[in-house]
């Protein structure tokens, strides 16, 4: 360029002026603001800016927060607690409490630590696990959440958590102005859940004369016996949870499958969803791209499995399903047997409405009816030659997990005695908290 023309004056007093400031984000070079606006200039417009000055948008530092808990027995509240923590920031941490933390803080947990890890990792709000999390915040564990995973905010309930010694297990976060809080999902608790067991445990064997349509109701729908008759107990009260609509649409995904999506459908009680369930539910998922998840109803899984089943309602048991990242939809309320008697469509009917391409079931379960030559509630998507059978890849179900409380249940007797005091102190002291 010839160093007399008229451009390469412009050029001199361009790089005289240039300056670089951050506005809204966009980091944008100035200089002669008359030069760009002028449509006259030969550099107007960003592609033509001269030495290689460009708009230059700055990525957002992602909001990235911190929960941590235990996690054991893991149920539709820790789930709604995650979603929540999602929600303010863009990045969740969680931290999965060790099996020895939890032993000297509140006694022996019912999942150990790999189960847990599994629960946690198949939450669909969670993007990062770390194992072996401390049960208190303590000030090289935050030093190490700030600087090494890069946390903003550390995240839990509005309920109290209080360490052996009676401080909170939450003070330095609180301290440090690094702390939000979120609302407790009220109407259930782990406490809850190992009380209802443990009700069942001890109701099996005093109230044989009962009917079984009366225990079925008072186990998931209404109230134990010792509170109906005055009884003293430690919080092994039945199902409290108030099921609304807006719940549900907070735990769907809010999309079908496309068009020419390959769909997969699983069904079962999903009662105390566990490991295996998950499990299952992310093999199921691999055969196809969307993925159907049948719940039976409380009377279907009653009739199967006995009186004091299901330990969780269905609305509980619905929510817990949906939470899981391989589930795309639930049909809440699905017949354990469809036939042309019960009801003005077939089992064939079903899978067209749906447009189910496989029908899968594990290897594991509570019972043997998907290998029966008769009687088979899968006798339709076999006949069609739509039915798989997977290795499931724990060797867990509810059974499982009940009699782990069963063998070791004075332990979370006291437990659960020292756990509903506390939990009645939160509910006789508490006040609305804004929060869903």
């Amino acid at each position: 360029m010839d160093p007399d023309s008229p451009n390469s004056d412009n050029l001199r007093s361009w790089g005289k002026f240039v300056a670089t400031c951050l506005i809204g984000g966009v980091v944008v070079t100035l200089g002669a603001t008359a030069l760009l606006a002028s449509s006259s200039s030969p550099y107007h417009g960003d592609s033509q800016l001269p030495l290689g000055i460009s708009f230059r948008r700055r990525k957002k530092k992602p909001v990235r927060v911190y929960m941590d808990g235990c996690f054991d027995m893991m149920h539709y509240g820790h789930c709604n607690a995650l979603r929540q923590a999602r929600a303010l920031g863009d990045q969740l941490v969680v931290g999965v409490v060790s099996d020895a933390e939890i032993i000297v803080n509140k006694g022996p947990p019912v999942t150990p630590l790999h189960e847990r890890m599994i629960m946690v990792k198949a939450v669909k709000w969670v993007d990062e696990v770390i194992p072996d999390a401390p049960y208190a915040i303590t000030e090289d564990f935050m030093k190490k959440l700030f600087d090494e995973y890069n946390i903003d905010y550390i995240i839990h309930g509005d309920d109290p958590c209080v360490l052996p010694d009676g401080t909170d297990a939450y003070a330095l976060a609180k301290k440090a102005g690094r702390y939000k809080q979120i609302k407790r999902t009220e109407g259930v608790s782990s406490t809850d859940i190992v009380g209802r067991m443990l009700l069942c445990v001890r109701e099996r064997s005093i109230n044989e004369s009962h009917n079984h349509s009366s225990l079925q109701r008072q186990f998931s729908h209404g109230h134990g016996q010792k509170f109906d008759d005055g009884g003293s107990g430690s919080g092994t009260r039945v199902s409290h949870f108030l099921p609304t609509s807006r719940r549900i649409v907070q735990f769907s995904n809010g999309k079908g499958p496309g068009q020419d999506a390959r769909i997969v459908y699983i069904d079962g009680a999903f009662d105390l969803f566990h490991a295996g369930h998950v499990e299952i539910l992310r093999l199921a998922k691999e055969h196809g791209d969307f993925l159907f998840v049948g719940i039976h109803t409380d009377q279907t899984v009653s009739a199967k499995r006995g009186v004091h089943r299901p330990i969780m309602n269905l609305h509980e048991r619905s929510l817990s399903v949906l939470a899981c990242r391989y589930v795309d939809e639930v049909i809440i309320g699905a017949p354990w047997e469809v036939s042309r008697d019960m009801c003005s469509f077939s089992p064939k009917d079903i899978i067209t409405t749906f447009n189910i391409s496989l029908v899968v079931h594990g290897t594991v379960a509570e019972n043997d009816d998907f290998q029966k030559e008769s009687g088979n509630p899968y006798d339709v998507p076999i006949s069609m030659g739509i039915f798989k059978v997977l290795d499931s890849p724990l060797d867990i179900t509810t059974t499982t997990i009940i009699k782990r409380i069963v063998a070791n249940h004075e332990a979370y007797q006291k437990r659960n005695e020292k756990k509903a005091a506390s939990e009645k102190r939160y509910y006789e002291g508490k006040s609305f908290v804004t929060g869903d």
